[in-house]
């Protein structure tokens, strides 16, 4: 997995639409655009600890998470049962939807190719941060 440190870019704000995007009929009304949006500021609300990471495989797809995908991480939130994390496990990194039940900590993939990974003791493990965001290309 490579990590990046994102970079806050003056002007980097884009028209944001007054309402959502309706998935279905659009209204006339919503013709206006009246807000800015920056995305930097709206993905990374903790600079010094936010980095950005391409995915590499698989383990993820059936959360729509794939391999290029890029994921904005978190190192300032404390990951708590079922959040999308990227841990550090004996030596590499992982991306896995933690579990912390009964006393236990499970990493679980979201591909049944996968297995889930019971974190014990003699493991060399800690949670690098929480995935805040997966930011996706679609199309072209």
């Amino acid at each position: 997995m490579a990590f990046f440190r994102p970079e806050r870019a003056e002007g980097a704000e884009a028209p944001l639409a007054q309402s959502g995007v309706h998935a279905g009929f659009p209204s006339p009304a919503d013709d206006f655009i009246e807000r800015r949006l920056d995305l930097g500021r709206a993905l990374v609300p903790h600079p010094e600890a936010t980095f950005f990471a391409r995915v590499e495989g698989d383990s993820m797809k059936d959360e729509c998470i794939e391999d290029g995908d890029l994921l904005v991480v978190d190192k300032s939130v404390e990951a708590a049962d079922g959040d999308l994390t990227v841990s550090y496990l004996d030596g590499e990194f992982t991306l896995k939807r933690i579990r912390l039940r009964e006393g236990k900590i499970r990493l679980v993939p979201a591909n049944p190719r996968y297995e889930m990974i019971e974190v014990t003791p003699e493991n060399d493990f800690s949670v690098w941060g929480v995935v805040t965001f997966v930011v996706k290309k679609v199309g072209r």
